[in-house]
């Protein structure tokens, strides 16, 4: 009695550490944006997409390959009818020049977006509330399939009527 007591005491011990990690590791992940901790220091900037794929709250910001920074927020611009995404960029990193090139990119084949900044050639750089003027909005997989395949069938539907004309010709020219 005493021994099944322990191991359903355990057992249940077992599953609330696990519910537990599954609570943590759900609020860790990109697109969750719930995080514990304070909030990370840093200087705030912002973009403007015309389409910004999947790209979620607490993605990635990278220079050059390096994490130096993360999406703080996106929001849609009713007046330009675009996504304007707020960036935090570590404070480490404060010369990133003010002409810099943001574009949205993606981890691997199907990974997740990240924004990625190239630098620019001025001597003045990003502070807090700037604005990246450059930017090239995502590349959506699915965008460029069905302009392969709209593409591809108008092509095939061109030579076929193309082939039709000529083999008629061939055959009045034996007449």
């Amino acid at each position: 009695m005493r021994a099944n007591r322990t191991l359903e005491i355990g057992t249940g011990l077992f599953v609330l550490l696990g519910f537990a990690a599954l609570l943590f590791l759900t609020t860790q992940l990109p697109a969750s944006g719930v995080k514990f901790g304070a909030p990370r220091a840093g200087y705030h900037v912002s973009a403007e997409f015309d389409n910004i794929g999947d790209l979620k709250v607490g993605a990635p910001v990278t220079m050059a390959g390096v994490h130096v920074g993360e999406v703080e927020g996106i929001r849609f611009d009713s007046k330009n009818y675009k996504a304007v995404v707020s960036l935090r960029v570590d404070p480490q990193y404060k010369q990133i020049p003010e002409d810099s090139y943001a574009s949205i990119q993606t981890q691997g084949l199907l990974g997740g977006k990240y924004i990625g900044i190239s630098p620019g050639g001025l001597d003045s750089y990003l502070k807090d509330g700037s604005r990246i003027e450059q930017t090239q909005s995502a590349i959506v997989l699915e965008s460029l399939i069905n302009k392969f395949f709209a593409n591809y069938s108008s092509k095939g539907s061109g030579d076929s009527q193309g082939q039709g004309a000529d083999n008629q010709s061939k055959v009045e020219s034996r007449k």
